[in-house]
């Protein structure tokens, strides 16, 4: 709170705004710019997201950053440049596992980085997951086949996306097309697009603007209703396709042995 406060105070000074004219052009009474100021009240995310927008800088840096004289801001796409997440904790102070359901999603986008919703959300415990930073997150569609539309896919925060491999699954928040569930493609870097992949092939993959990804979370887990359904019988068909697989391994052994 300390940052904010004194991040507040010295960019309405550099832009040469006295209180009053500073509340004014923000559309707030001049007290709350002093209780702001003075560190006896903090700004709600919808007003910091009006700032950051305001000073031309991003909200990490505004609330994590010392913003004085000497600052400058790090590079868009550093790594080092944490994002900001939001969590909720128990009696204990262990992190919750917050869940997102369908009914949620939409709602997430807005206030992913506000601690009041976040707070809001439905809470899981589960004792495997203790170190690190876990969410649950509900899918919809058939595009991740054999996982069912409903499926829910705990997924643990990746700080650093250059950490995305290729071939694992994520759960990727972005403006565009809110909370999916996917295989990266590709690795992520600044300015070029992510490649999403569904497991699904009548879905084709696609690519979305890296500038377009609000958060990242690695599955690690899924909980379902759906309960897998016993091996099939084979029939005839299987078994002679099975037979003809068996004789063209044979016949390549035989062929390298004679080589």
């Amino acid at each position: 709170m300390a940052n904010i406060s004194q991040n507040i105070k010295f960019l309405r000074k550099k832009k040469g705004l006295t209180q009053q004219q500073f509340a004014n052009q923000l559309g707030i009474k001049r007290s709350l710019v002093g209780a702001y100021e003075e560190e006896r009240a903090e700004p709600k995310y919808e007003l910091l997201k009006q700032l950051a927008i305001f000073f031309d800088i991003s909200i990490d840096d505004f609330i994590n950053e010392t913003i004085d004289e000497k600052w400058a801001p790090k590079p868009k796409g550093n790594p080092a440049n944490l994002r900001v997440l939001s969590i909720s904790v128990d009696k204990e102070d262990n992190e919750n596992i917050e869940m997102v359901p369908l009914k949620a999603s939409a709602g997430y986008l807005n206030g992913y980085a506000d601690p009041e919703y976040v707070s809001q959300l439905p809470k899981l415990y589960l004792p495997m997951f203790k170190q690190g930073t876990y969410r649950g997150f509900e899918i919809k569609g058939d595009s991740m086949l054999p996982l069912q539309s409903g499926t829910t896919i705990i997924g643990e925060y990746l700080e650093n996306w250059a950490d995305v491999k290729i071939g694992e699954t994520y759960v990727i928040i972005s403006k565009s097309d809110g909370v999916v569930y996917k295989r990266a493609g590709n690795k992520y870097k600044e300015g070029r697009n992510l490649k999403l992949v569904s497991d699904n092939p009548v879905y084709d993959p696609y690519e979305i603007s890296a500038d377009d990804v609000l958060e990242v979370w690695k599955a690690k887990a899924y909980i379902s209703t759906h309960m897998p359904m016993p091996t099939p019988e084979p029939t005839m068909e299987s078994l002679t396709t099975m037979m003809a697989q068996m004789q063209r391994s044979i016949a390549n052994l035989n062929h390298k042995e004679v080589n």
